[in-house]
């Protein structure tokens, strides 16, 4: 089974609120979060940092949006090795790396906890409207990690 490391932005982008994304990257958002859950296994880290942003930036009651829904699935399914992968990841003393397992980096200090669980649980980056991703493919490649891009038609907007 596929591992997938889900942005916050995507279960937000399926919501349709506090984004840019248009109907086309909210629908595809929805569809791909409904297949994450149904033959995926959603990768997140083991301190509840992911966990806690999905917390602050959705619906943990699992309504009204798919998003929403997502958010409480992860939460629900956290300690179940079948559908959710919890990886140790170590944040770091220098500032400029923000996890053991990543190097130096200029990658969004936010976006790192992202980018070390998708390095630990070698998992695919699922991202909807953050250039981030894409702006950095220099060190997602030396990283090895794949990053889909369900929305390219929204990069290079903000």
């Amino acid at each position: 089974m596929v591992a997938f490391v889900v942005d916050t932005n995507v279960p937000m982008a399926a919501n349709g609120r506090e984004t840019h994304a248009d109907m086309r990257c909210q629908l595809r958002c929805v569809e791909t979060l409904k297949s994450v859950i149904q033959q995926g296994i959603v990768a997140i880290d083991d301190k509840g940092m992911i966990v806690n942003e999905y917390r602050r930036r959705l619906s943990l009651a699992g309504a009204p949006g798919v998003g929403d829904a997502f958010s409480r699935y992860v939460f629900d399914n956290q300690y179940r090795d079948d559908r959710v992968q919890r990886v140790a990841v170590k944040p770091s003393e220098d500032d400029r790396r923000g996890f053991e397992e990543l190097p130096r980096n200029k990658f969004d200090r936010s976006d790192r906890k992202f980018l070390a669980v998708a390095v630990v649980a070698n998992a695919v980056v699922l991202n909807a409207v953050d250039n981030d991703w894409s702006e950095q493919e220099a060190l997602m490649q030396e990283l090895n990690v794949r990053v889909e891009e369900l929305c390219p038609q929204h990069l290079n907007e903000r």
